[in-house]
């Protein structure tokens, strides 16, 4: 480790108190309305992962594993009823040993689970616990997405920012667009490569010890969106793969869609071709404290650490920026500048959210470089795997670290995980793989 910036010695360094992940595993992440998990309900793709939690560490008694946290946002009464019906319905699991609750911090949400569970073991809450999120999109999008209901002195507020919270997201990209000059071509070149990186992680078996497959219930439906079947219980089908990756996604295909938030002699360039998934899916990883991985005979089956994690706020009227705030802010937690986290972070997965709000924050953070070189969403991001709002933190924490355990050469050491978050902020994670 010579000649490395000491925070970064610091956290290459293995000792006892180190919150470390012995498992990082998601559903397949499936287009809302047609995709393969349309018919599927969020608690049943959470209570995949969490069986498979246990069925990938099989050495761990389940009764050791303390808290449970579960991202998710569109759900009704923040699914939190649901979950810990999920969590109880899962074989192994006991309802007096472990307890649950769900967070809500938008986009970010399991990132928070994931940073909540590590805060919890450092503080001696507990000793093992799962950060997980579920999203149903599908089910829960819609009129849920933006309240209507709201105490009329907020709709009606002096406050800019407070008025603001409830801009559809799609205008807040096009403000990040407009004020930055990021260019539409800019836009759609950035999400055709979106796709073929995935499209090629996919092909290569990539994802492949990341997924858990999802057997569920399937309803064919026409053209309109009706079931073909309406009476009937649908069939049983078995998902084992992301679908909503286009290989065949081109520049010339993409610059025929019209904008979906403004109008294109308004300055419209944020497109359904350009702009996130609506997607469903679900993921959760496993920490413990080391000492107890250590005590437990599980130092074999570590795959990495959670190091550190902050979040930033923003204007929530260009809340796409919240990275460039938010990264910087995580990295300096670690004694390290911008600069030095250039240098040494092998693999940065930055949330999609749109086109135009990622490619300002790979700009702003001087990451150009890296995305050329593969180290910035090396296989593809939220543009062509989607995200499910409560589970995209954690499926991009399962996606690091799985990938900077390749040895393709597209692996390393150090990751760092960040997105966007609605009404205002950015999230930013550092993790490290042994």
């Amino acid at each position: 480790m010579t000649g490395l910036p000491k925070g970064i010695k610091a956290i290459l360094t293995k000792a006892p108190t180190d919150i470390v992940i012995l498992s990082s595993l998601r559903t397949p992440i499936c287009r809302s309305y047609r995709g393969q998990l349309k018919d599927a309900y969020p608690e049943e793709l959470l209570s995949v992962v969490l069986r498979a939690t246990l069925d990938r560490n099989p050495q761990l008694d389940p009764s050791t594993i303390d808290d449970v946290a579960v991202g998710v946002v569109l759900n009704e009464l923040g699914g939190s009823k649901a979950a810990r019906m999920a969590l109880n319905h899962v074989p192994g699991f006991e309802t007096t040993k472990t307890s649950l609750y769900t967070v809500n911090r938008a986009c970010a949400s399991s990132l928070q689970s994931i940073a909540l569970v590590a805060a919890q073991i450092r503080t001696g809450m507990i000793d093992v616990g799962i950060g997980a999120g579920m999203e149903s999109m599908t089910r829960n999008y819609g009129s849920k997405a933006i309240p209507t209901d709201l105490w009329p002195a907020l709709k009606e507020s002096t406050v800019k920012e407070a008025r603001d919270c409830i801009m559809p997201m799609g205008l807040t990209s096009e403000n990040v667009a407009q004020r930055y000059g990021v260019s539409r071509a800019d836009q759609d070149a950035f999400a055709v490569e979106s796709h073929r990186r995935a499209a090629r992680a996919r092909e290569q078996g990539w994802f492949d010890q990341e997924i858990v497959p999802v057997t569920t219930q399937f309803h064919d439906i026409d053209k309109q969106g009706n079931r073909l079947d309406p009476e009937g219980a649908g069939k049983t089908i078995t998902v084992t793969q992301d679908d909503g990756i286009r290989p065949t996604a081109t520049l010339e295909a993409l610059a025929k869609l019209k904008p979906a938030f403004l109008p294109a002699e308004a300055g419209g360039a944020s497109t359904a071709g350009n702009s996130s998934q609506v997607s469903d899916g679900a993921a959760a990883t496993l920490l413990m404290r080391r000492s107890t991985a250590t005590q437990l005979g599980l130092d074999s089956a570590i795959l990495g650490k959670f190091v550190a994690a902050a979040v930033a706020g923003c204007a929530p009227d260009e809340m796409g920026i919240g990275p460039v705030l938010a990264i910087p802010r995580v990295l300096s937690q670690l004694g390290l500048t911008l600069e030095e986290g250039r240098e040494v972070v092998d693999r940065w997965e930055l949330n999609e959210a749109f086109a135009s709000q990622a490619l300002y924050c790979v700009r702003e953070l001087g990451l150009e470089g890296a995305l050329a070189e593969g180290k910035v969403n090396p296989d593809g991001g939220a543009i062509a795997l989607g995200h499910p709002l409560g589970a995209t933190g954690a499926r991009m924490v399962s996606t690091l670290m799985h990938g900077l355990g390749r040895g393709d050469g597209g692996g390393g050491q150090v990751g760092v995980v960040s997105m966007c978050v609605g009404t205002g902020m950015g999230m930013a994670g550092v993790f490290v793989r042994e």
